[in-house]
């Protein structure tokens, strides 16, 4: 599977790391994936409280140098797409976010102006719905979308906050580990995990894993397999 070459995504696993504050970890990797852009359009859907949403990120991409406008604000969505510079999608409830994002008629927009050059940013939520589909969420589906299709722009599965197995817990359900690879008895598209810390890049048609802790990658009828940042990432 090939990623073409336009397309500009920064995926993020998570918006915040432990001890430092929002998007901070990042920071660098973002204003290089932004470079020559002023604006950015931010979509908050993932959480309820838009206006505190995007007054927080608002706040946070002001002091990198950037614009922001939130979708929310707008009466025409799609054409609010058509016209941003660059897309950030916030982190929260990956079901929530993809059901508005069909409710809102965004997903042809938002696929059309990445394969135009725009660059996507997602954190959390946000990267989730970058794959293919969002079956490999951590979330609960406290609503239901028209379908758990979703923007296809990262042709593999992406669970961030990938959490290791902690041989001293007494917790008794499933692993993430496990859970992933219950999905790959069900599905082909493989997986990528990532850490708090890390996050993918793609740009010129590559994926480079970047960030401060290893992925994790699942294959279906493999088992799964340590790479470490910077690394090109080969699926």
């Amino acid at each position: 599977m090939s990623i073409p070459v336009d397309r500009r995504l920064l995926l993020i696993s998570s918006s915040t790391v432990a001890g430092t504050g929002y998007l901070d970890h990042a920071e660098a990797e973002i204003r290089d994936h932004l470079h020559g852009v002023g604006t950015v359009l931010f979509i908050p859907y993932a959480l309820t409280d838009h206006d505190g949403y995007a007054s927080k990120v608002r706040e946070r991409f002001s002091k990198m140098g950037y614009n922001l406008e939130s979708i929310h604000d707008s009466t025409d969505p799609p054409s609010a797409v058509e016209r941003a510079e660059a897309i950030f999608i916030g982190g929260g409830n990956t079901f929530r976010l993809l059901k508005a994002l069909y409710d809102c008629r965004l997903l042809e927009p938002i696929r059309a102006r990445v394969d135009s050059g725009m660059p996507y940013m997602g954190a959390s939520a946000g990267s989730n719905v970058a794959g293919p589909t969002i079956r490999t969420t951590n979330d609960m589906p406290i609503v239901e979308p028209p379908s758990l299709a979703s923007l296809n722009l990262f042709s593999y599965q992406i669970n961030p906050h990938y959490i290791d197995p902690d041989p001293s817990s007494t917790h008794m359900g499933e692993t993430r580990e496990e859970r992933l690879l219950q999905y790959l008895e069900e599905n082909e598209t493989p997986v990528v995990a990532i850490r708090e810390g890390s996050y993918l890049r793609v740009q010129d048609g590559e994926i480079w894993l970047k960030g401060s802790r290893p992925a994790r990658i699942f294959r279906r009828g493999q088992p799964p397999f340590e790479i470490a940042p910077p690394t090109k990432v080969e699926l």
